[in-house]
Order: C-alpha cells, then structure tokens, then sequence
C-alpha cells in the first residue's frame, strides 16, 4: 500500500458521520455509533515514514495501539480533546483532537503535546482531566507514573497527580506535582473549576499503592492555598465506596464538575471485582453548591457500562470517563473509552441529566430492601396506568 492510499483511507474516516445509535433505550443519554476516536484516527506521519527511499515497504515505523481517556473542554468555539495515546511501546502521551460537531469529525493537531520534562524519575503520563478555571488558566491534571524503587517486583509503580497550565494548549507550564498528606499515591485527580473559600479545590484518589485503594474511602476533597505549590493537609471523602455496589473495590473522579442550579453534577468511575476480573462502570452523584465536598444525591446503580464490542479490547469490561463539554445550548457530551482502547460519545442535556441526578433512587443497600423499593415503584405504576386507563374509558 502506498502513503498516499494509507492518507485517503485516513481521510474517509475523518469525514465519517456519526449517527445516534441506542442500543437499550434509557431516556437519560444517546449513545453514538461510532467511536470519535481511534488510532486509526492518528494521521499517517505519525506512524509511516512517508520516504520510500527510507520505507520501502510503507511499514509502520512508530506504532500506536490505542486511543482513549480524554480531557474535554470547548476551546474557540471547537470541541478538544486532549487524549492519551498509547504507543506500541506501552508509553503514553497526549495530543489534541478538535471536531466543530462534537460528536464526528475530530482531527489531531499536527504534533502532539510535549510536557515540560521537569520530573526525571517520570516513566509514563496519562488519563488528563482539563479544568478552565475561574483564575484564567486551563489546567490539566494527569497521572505521573513511575518505578517503584523501594519494591523487587519489576511491574511495581507509583501513581502521582501532576499539574499543567496553559491558555491554549499549545504551551504548557509544569508545576509541581500535588502532595496530599493522607496517602502516599494519588490517581485520578481532578481540579474544581472554582474558588472555595479562596482556595483551589480538588478531587482526590487516596491510595496505599499503586492498584489498591487500602485506606483510601472513595472520592476525596481538599483545599490548597497556592497551585503552584499544591499541598493539601486534609482530605474529606464526598463518594465513597460501599460493599456490594458499583464502587466496592475503587471509584475515582471524571469529568470535571458540571454546575447547574441544584448542585454540582458529578460524572464518576466505579469499580467492582467479578470473576472475570475488575468491570469498570461510569456513575453520577452531585454536591452543593456552598460545598461541593457534600453529596446531596446519588442515584443508585450506573449511568454508563460497557456494551457490545465496547467490552472488548486491551482491559475488557470497562468504560471510563475523564472528560465531558456542557455546551452554552444545554446539550451534555460525555467522553468515555471502552477498554482502554477507543472514546465514545454520549450526548444529553442539562435538564435530563439533572432529572436522572436528583430524581433516580439512591441503592437502598440491600436485596431485600431494593425489592420493596422496586415493589412500591411498581405498585405505584400500576395504579396510575388504571387510573388513566378509567379516565380514558
């Protein structure tokens, strides 16, 4: 195959439209058939010397084995990514993808991000929340991965959240990596895009170590005066992890916080362990608005879980979110991968989705009590379908 048959096929995927496709409809969100991105979506150059002199057999060069978590904000009036790609090589970095629909279309910048190599023990770099926060800055918050020299075990890592700030994702300044007293690793932290009693807030991840949770309640809230050097003393749990639910075995932030009137929406990852291994799911709460460390609903059950081919990939059964675009028109974009190898998109509005929020039942907790609840709920449906039944006689 030629460069110029590969580019034509790159380019037939980028005019691609997307079409809703529900597959179970739920009434809160429309799933998409089409995944937005891929690494069939990475341009050519990227991966083929385009020289023949140098490539005479057009073979990729430098692989790309998957495309997934994606920060998302709108920047220009254009729907950006910033999306971990994943190499041949294991690494991980970023680059930016921009689409004008938000649901088809996306196209990665020429060059991908090149972050400020300020932290020499760093292996690997991924999963990039993006905040547009009230100082004027975007920031990105990711996980710094790297060895753990105090262990024998060759896979052993540390988990560390580190913080970027830019005004256009172009250049980038690195900042230090945030310090929480409460444990020693953090993993998918993400920055409130507002002041809290005058200083910044984040989303917290405390871990014993790099997998296991341990200690770690659920989803934490600290406070710390100064970004640029980011330490927080305390962390409260806001979503915590409960036995025999969605977020048992771990749950952490995603997207960053959307604000409506009642509250601040949440859009979360919670993980349980089955017999074929962890199975991720993406869950909704929110926090008030005068704190947002205090939960005031919690729906029970998940807003998201992988279906169909979205089960299979490189870590099956998983879906993850670390990106959503609440648009200036009510619609809601939710970014969300499928077993760490592709995103998705699915769309709702504010007003649904803060109806699923505050109007779903919360987990009752136990089976005996969740089949009264669903006994009551359908006892109640009943009578109004006779009601209205009689009323139409």
């Amino acid at each position: 195959m030629t460069y110029q048959e590969l580019n034509r096929q790159y380019e037939a995927l980028i005019a691609r439209k997307n079409a809703v496709k529900q597959t179970r409809y739920n009434g809160v969100y429309e799933r998409w058939a089409y995944p937005v991105l891929t690494r069939e979506h990475v341009p050519p150059f990227w991966v083929f010397d385009p020289d023949p002199a140098r490539n005479p057999h057009m073979m990729q060069r430098l692989g790309v084995n998957a495309v997934f978590n994606s920060g998302a904000i709108l920047l220009d009036g254009k729907f950006t990514l910033v999306a971990r790609v994943e190499g041949a090589d294991r690494k991980s970095f970023f680059a930016v993808a921009q689409s004008d629909s938000g649901v088809d279309g996306f196209r990665f910048w020429d060059e991908p991000v090149v972050l400020p190599d300020t932290c020499p023990e760093e292996t690997n770099v991924y999963d990039m929340r993006l905040t547009r926060h009230e100082d004027g800055w975007i920031y990105g918050v990711f996980c710094s991965e790297s060895k753990d020299l105090s262990a024998s075990n060759l896979g052993a890592a540390t988990a560390a959240a580190g913080i970027v700030r830019t005004r256009d994702l172009k250049t980038w300044e690195r900042l230090p990596n945030l310090v929480t007293l409460r444990s020693p690793q953090q993993r998918n932290v993400c920055l409130h895009p507002e002041f809290v009693d005058g200083k910044y807030a984040f989303y917290t991840r405390p871990m014993d170590d790099f997998i296991e949770t341990g200690s770690g309640g659920g989803i934490g809230f600290g406070l710390c005066r100064d970004i640029t050097h980011p330490v927080i003393d305390e962390e409260k749990m806001t979503s915590v992890r409960k036995y025999h639910t969605i977020t048992e075995s771990k749950n952490g932030a995603g997207a960053v916080p959307i604000k409506t009137d009642r509250g601040w929406i949440h859009i979360a990852h919670g993980v349980r362990n089955t017999a074929a291994g962890l199975r991720y799911v993406i869950y909704a709460f929110a926090t008030a608005l005068e704190d947002p460390s205090r939960v005031i609903a919690e729906p029970g059950g998940y807003l998201i879980a992988p279906m169909g081919q979205e089960r299979l990939g490189d870590v099956s059964n998983v879906v993850f979110t670390n990106g959503a675009v609440a648009a200036p028109d009510g619609r809601v974009y939710i970014y969300y991968a499928s077993s760490d190898t592709r995103l998705h998109v699915a769309t709702t509005d504010l007003d649904r989705l803060t109806d699923y929020v505050f109007h779903t039942p919360a987990d009752p907790g136990r089976s005996a009590d969740c089949v009264r609840q669903r006994v009551d709920f359908i006892r109640r449906n009943l009578s109004y379908l006779q009601k209205t039944k009689e009323e139409n006689e």
